[in-house]
């Protein structure tokens, strides 16, 4: 079925300088006159609003070149499709050949998604809610936690990751996780994504954070972030698929929980210093892209090709930390609370970052998700919902069309800016809010992030179990959430 004024809507987006056509539920997207870009693809639910500057701004990725050698292959969107702030569109896959683009990945490293399920009835949670609150409240947001480390442990953790800050841990622990089953944190390596470790170096991180001796007491680690961060109790909902869940040890009743952060300052500061180094090695004597997103090349700049990739490994490897001091401090204080419990992880995965195209034998590929997720045959997916409405456990099915992706949310309907303005003159019922549990010591988060800030989460996941990217698992229903 084809939407509404096809005719009208094309002719508005070619009035852009895009050539798009249509053939559902697939848009085909190319900036006019560049007949040598790839065709970018977008699958977007009926009924979605299709909006331009997203457009323009996935065939702008995709018709990036590098003048010394290196293209874009393939280019692709996820349903939670929407624009970027940083000119590119979230939702973007990226598969490149011969060059890197720093600039799709941005300064978010390795956000991701992170879950555990525990064995606690929701009305014994909300028995002791209260108490519960109280404390992660001041963990999260006032400081109580304590994630100070030896300065051995934080250089092992930027060059190593959850292995790296294990193996700190373990010799000397410290802080708030001398009261962590450290073993079974070690056991949970295999349910991240690449072990949670990649080849960092401390040259890239933040010098105040990689002392040669003495203690470290990082002010970011164990935060959430701001934006559509958060960390959320829910509740197994519904099992679709209960031979799968049974193997990942996911029944209904139980209460989950549900991480959303990255690198956090460090990405900030990696990605910063790669905006401005690959903008300053473009290429003399040629023009600067259109776009303003800048590429480095294999056949020019190897050496720099590969220094981006390892500081961005030194911001994933901070992310995947900060995404498991989160969901521990989360784990100790349910254990405080509520007695013995052992919570344990389903899985982790980031969705912003860029990896080696491990399904091809080209040696120089590349694949860069900008908020979409891994989504490779077999593998757990994690796709949230707004804080009013589901989330999603479902299982990769290992897509080429999709470049093995899933989209990583429902996706942003309306800006933050718009509901900031305007929000405050809006209904609890309007916004979305009514029942939402949101603990927050800004008020206007919850109207920044309300449900009626994104769209709906059912048609973006039957879209993609339609289209043979994912299957469901189980799907969970938001209890509380904490926003920073």
């Amino acid at each position: 079925m084809q939407p509404k004024n096809l005719r009208r809507l094309l002719r508005a987006l070619s009035r852009q300088g895009l050539d798009v056509h249509y053939n559902h539920p697939i848009y085909s997207v190319r900036l006019q006159n560049s007949a040598n870009a790839p065709v970018a693809e977008v699958l977007l639910p009926e009924g979605f609003p299709v909006e331009a500057k997203a457009f323009k701004q996935l065939a702008n990725l995709a018709n990036i070149r590098h003048p010394s050698g290196g293209h874009v292959c393939q280019v692709c969107a996820t349903p939670d499709f929407h624009p970027g702030d940083a000119g590119v569109a979230i939702g973007s896959v990226v598969e490149t050949e011969g060059m890197i683009i720093p600039a799709a990945v941005g300064s978010d490293i390795n956000c991701g998604m992170r879950l555990h399920l525990a064995d606690l009835s929701i009305d014994d949670f909300l028995n002791k809610r209260d108490r519960f609150v109280e404390l992660i409240k001041g963990d999260y947001f006032l400081g109580t936690r304590d994630v100070t480390m030896t300065a051995k442990t934080s250089r092992a953790l930027f060059e190593h990751g959850i292995p790296g800050w294990l193996d700190g841990m373990l010799d000397a622990p410290t802080g708030s996780f001398v009261n962590s089953e450290l073993d079974q944190l070690a056991a949970e390596c295999d349910r991240v994504y690449l072990g949670g470790s990649l080849d960092g170096a401390i040259r890239w991180a933040p010098e105040e954070l990689v002392p040669e001796e003495g203690w470290v007491r990082d002010g970011g680690l164990g935060t959430i972030g701001g934006g559509n961060h958060f960390v959320e109790i829910q509740v197994v909902e519904t099992i679709e698929d209960r031979a799968r869940a049974f193997a990942w040890g996911v029944r209904e009743g139980q209460l989950a929980f549900m991480v959303h952060s990255g690198s956090r300052n460090v990405g900030k500061f990696i990605g910063g210093l790669w905006r401005t180094r690959t903008q300053a090695v473009w290429l003399q004597g040629h023009p600067y892209p259109e776009s303003r997103l800048f590429s480095l090349s294999v056949h020019r700049n190897p050496d720099l090709v590969q220094d981006y990739l390892q500081a961005q490994a030194t911001a994933a490897n901070y992310g995947f930390v900060n995404r498991l001091v989160l969901a521990e401090l989360l784990r100790l204080r349910l254990r405080q609370v509520y007695g013995d419990i052992e919570a344990p992880l389903v899985y982790d995965l980031p969705h912003n970052i860029t990896l080696p195209q491990k399904e091809s034998a080209q040696i120089h590929r590349w694949i860069t998700r900008k908020g979409a997720c891994p989504a490779y045959a077999e593998q757990p997916v994690i796709i949230p919902g707004s804080m009013g409405t589901p989330s999603y456990l479902v299982v990769g099915r290992g897509n080429p069309a999709f470049l093995w992706s899933a989209s990583h949310g429902a996706g942003r309907l309306r800006s933050r800016f718009e509901l900031s303005r305007r929000g405050a003159g809006y209904s609890e019922e309007t916004l979305g809010l009514t029942g939402v549990d949101c603990i927050t010591l800004r008020e206007e988060r919850r109207i920044e992030e309300a449900p009626v800030a994104y769209k709906p989460i059912q048609p973006v996941i039957e879209a993609q179990v339609k289209a043979e990217m994912v299957s469901v698992v189980a799907r969970l229903r938001p209890i509380l959430t904490f926003k920073a």
